[in-house]
């Protein structure tokens, strides 16, 4: 047996209205639904899927069946099926399972779906901000009980896209790389950031952890997206923009606090990152 423990299909007109609202059209929430499976059910989309959709599996464990391929889905796990798709997923004659799944569309789904994948676990911790997640369901549910008004819908599609990044990039947040990245990056970056005051070459990066400076830089580089020097470099203007934020130092001050021997190259460096100068940076706020 399927149980729909909660529902709330958004009417149509509401999500054609979403569709063409430049504050939502990029991603909007269509149907979210909890849903309770009693052992041995069944849940058939003999149709394509007008939308994407994301299952998330609270409780028990269910076989999921997308085209040829068959998976498992357990507690902890989730999956987005793309739109296009059929699928079939039958609960397992061990216990009644449950599952969370939402209906969405936009613009901006093409662009994630190069994010969606078939099943991905989400390990319980305290990073993955599973209690967080709930509350978001919940807030959802909470207020498409209170009408369609714009205002209402606008919070509405902002918490939904919370909620979707929360599975989608769930090991991209900082502390969970910080938690799982190679203690090397780890003892680099606090090298780093305990230094922002000096010039260091990638030589007295590499010699103060202790790898030759190749195999520092291809494993940085992996993890960060950066070279040593560029996240150097970055966190360097971090802290610059601090110090033209919250002191009156001049730039120049600021250059060299920095290890910036040269102030016209600091000032060529934050027009790159930034896209404009520190003193339009400082202004900007006046």
């Amino acid at each position: 047996m399927l149980i729909k423990k909660r529902f709330s299909k958004i009417p149509f007109f509401v999500t054609e209205t979403q569709k063409n609202d430049p504050l939502t059209s990029g991603l909007y929430l269509c149907e979210i639904s909890e849903l309770l499976f009693g052992r041995q059910t069944k849940w058939i989309q003999n149709t394509r899927l007008q939308d994407h959709l994301l299952i998330f599996c609270t409780k028990g464990e269910a076989k999921l069946k997308l085209g040829t391929d068959e998976v498992l889905l357990c507690q902890d796990q989730f999956c987005i099926i793309s739109k296009g798709f059929q699928f079939e997923m039958t609960s397992r004659n061990i216990e009644p399972s449950a599952f969370i799944t939402c209906h969405f569309n936009g613009t901006k789904t093409n662009i994630l779906e190069q994010e969606f994948t078939v099943v991905r676990d989400l390990v319980p911790s305290i990073n993955n901000r599973v209690a967080n997640r709930k509350m978001l369901f919940d807030e959802i549910f909470s207020n498409l009980s209170r009408g369609y008004s714009n205002a209402n819908m606008y919070y509405v599609n902002f918490t939904f896209a919370h909620l979707l990044a929360t599975f989608i990039f769930a090991f991209k947040t900082s502390e969970d790389i910080r938690g799982e990245e190679n203690p090397v990056i780890q003892q680099t970056i606090y090298f780093l950031e305990q230094n922002i005051d000096k010039k260091l070459t990638l030589k007295e990066i590499s010699d103060e952890v202790g790898y030759s400076i190749t195999y520092l830089s291809t494993i940085f580089k992996k993890q960060t997206n950066y070279s040593p020097l560029s996240y150097f470099s970055h966190l360097k203007i971090t802290k610059s923009c601090e110090y033209l934020d919250q002191t009156k130092l001049k730039i120049k001050q600021i250059a060299f606090m920095l290890g910036y021997t040269d102030p016209y190259y600091f000032s060529k460096d934050f027009q790159k990152k930034m896209g404009m100068s520190p003193k339009k940076y400082r202004c900007r706020i006046k």
